[in-house]
């Protein structure tokens, strides 16, 4: 049969704490009295065990405290905060790069070395005409056309349908 008790103070003195400490886990809602308006001595303690701090509180202080919820929230918390330094010491020291920026980065890369080899059969037929002894035109439009053949598939290859490109299917 649970230990009731209608007065605040009693309950206060049996679970050994303050009556100042009761009423303000009552109004925080950390612990509720039945509904009866008594005090459940034993779910009461058990209650504020749960949920006090264990640096501050008397009663969270003895063995088992660690795998309170209130510890354990404390722990997640600390995790939490240890995660955001680290993530914060990596950004100062550019180990992260802002997504945006990096993108920039890549389609700048990557518009050069297209820009590159769309110019190459223009800057090296003519050479390699003549060493072969073929017509520089015929050749430089050769050289053209696998060149596109190669962009166009590489560009498949980097940027497949429907990853999120800005190219929609042609009909």
């Amino acid at each position: 049969m649970p230990e009731l008790t209608p007065s605040t103070r009693e309950a206060a003195r049996r679970i050994g704490v303050t009556e100042t400490a009761l009423r303000k886990a009552e109004q925080t809602s950390r612990i509720a009295r039945e509904p009866d308006g008594q005090w459940d001595i034993d779910k009461t303690r058990r209650r504020l065990v749960e949920t006090a701090d264990p640096a501050r509180s008397p009663l969270a202080s003895g063995a088992g405290a660690e795998g309170t919820p209130f510890a354990r929230l404390k722990v997640a918390q600390l995790a939490l905060k240890v995660e955001a330094q680290r993530l914060s010491l990596d950004e100062t020291k550019r180990r992260l790069v802002d997504v945006t920026e990096a993108n920039a980065a890549l389609d700048e890369i990557g518009s050069t070395m297209r820009d590159a080899l769309l110019n190459w059969p223009a800057r090296i037929s003519g050479l390699i005409a003549a060493e072969l002894g073929v017509d520089p035109h015929l050749l430089q439009t050769i050289l053209q056309s696998h060149i596109n053949d190669l962009l166009t598939e590489a560009a498949d290859r980097f940027d497949p349908a429907g990853l999120g490109g800005d190219r929609s299917p042609q009909p």
